[in-house]
């Protein structure tokens, strides 16, 4: 028998950063297409002026999905006025978020187990209609799912989860609960398993010197350190609470190859100092394999084919590494 190839959706993200640019190059890499069953969401000036801003030829197109070509998922859909580049604008929202609702059915009917979206911009989605705080709500709000999500980053070999995210700083202590840091515990070691990793995971403190017995805060005593002892005894393995300010250098020696972070920041900066460049967004705790790059836009550089593959790269792996194993 032969092993089936994992069945991805990509969709070029915000037409006017460079998304479209960063999909092209990862179409274009040596064994990409023979490997995966791709279904590109875009139309075919769209797809052609992504391998034009990437300096490259277009990669082969089929009407079925075959090795070594791409399947064009074109609906005649694309503005009839090409939408301006390296702006803000409703009109790049509305795109991104038409493909993306496009990829999201292709799940439903069971025809992709993963999505890849290049990068988004965040103000033209909510200038589009986009009512939730990021992506990861949107897509549970379009599969109409309900249970423990949280938007995961993995940089090389470490993978960090976040117990709250896209919310004000005031808000995040009220949120850091016994059954939300287990629950994030959780999901970071299922999908660490489901990528085929053995996972070994640290958890953050919230307050500085991990609360020092309290004299900087309970969290630690009262939801954290509770939620680690309850996720030990259901066979995780699992450590903390450990302080933020040197978790992630035990992270670097080996020590942890998953991290339970409290708030978007406290994650986000250690991994974006241990490199920018390659890191991966995944929509953790949905039903379909869901990532995408780290960074943004960059709309300064749009148009010039010098845009970084390597973060959409990274994404495009992982998801169709995760999509492998569950349609295995």
């Amino acid at each position: 028998m032969t092993q089936q190839r994992p069945r991805v959706a990509l969709t070029l993200g915000d037409p006017a950063g460079i998304g479209p640019e960063l999909a092209a190059k990862v179409l274009s890499r040596p064994g990409t297409l023979d490997a995966n069953e791709v279904h590109v969401l875009a139309d075919r000036d769209e797809f052609e002026r992504a391998f034009a801003d990437a300096r490259l030829p277009a990669v082969p197109l089929g009407d079925e999905p075959r090795p070594g070509v791409a399947t064009l998922l074109d609906d005649h859909s694309a503005p009839p006025t090409p939408i301006p580049t390296g702006v803000v604008s409703e009109e790049a929202g509305h795109r991104a978020m038409h493909q993306l609702r496009r990829a999201v059915a292709l799940a439903a009917e069971g025809r992709v187990g993963a999505i890849v979206f290049a990068p988004l911009n965040k103000t033209s989605l909510h200038l589009a209609g986009m009512q939730e705080e990021d992506e990861l709500r949107w897509f549970a709000k379009q599969m109409d799912h309900h249970g423990t999500t949280s938007e995961l980053n993995v940089l090389e070999d470490l993978w960090t989860a976040r117990v709250t995210s896209h919310i004000p700083l005031s808000a995040v202590a009220a949120r850091v609960t016994p059954e939300s840091v287990r629950a994030t515990i959780g999901l970071l070691h299922q999908v660490l398993t489901d990528a085929g990793i053995e996972p070994r995971l640290g958890v953050c403190a919230l307050n500085p010197h991990a609360g020092e017995n309290g004299n900087f805060g309970r969290e630690e005593i009262d939801a954290i350190a509770p939620a680690v002892a309850a996720a030990t005894a259901d066979g995780i393995d699992v450590r903390g609470p450990f302080p933020s300010d040197t978790i992630f250098l035990a992270a670097r020696r080996g020590d942890f190859n998953g991290i339970v972070t409290m708030y978007h920041d406290q994650g986000q900066i250690a991994m974006k100092l241990l490199g920018f460049s390659g890191g991966v967004t995944i929509q953790g705790g949905l039903p379909v394999s869901i990532a995408t790059p780290a960074h943004g836009t960059a709309f300064e550089i749009v148009g010039q084919g010098v845009a970084d593959p390597t973060s959409m790269a990274n994404a495009f792996d992982i998801a169709a590494a995760v999509a492998a194993r569950r349609q295995a």
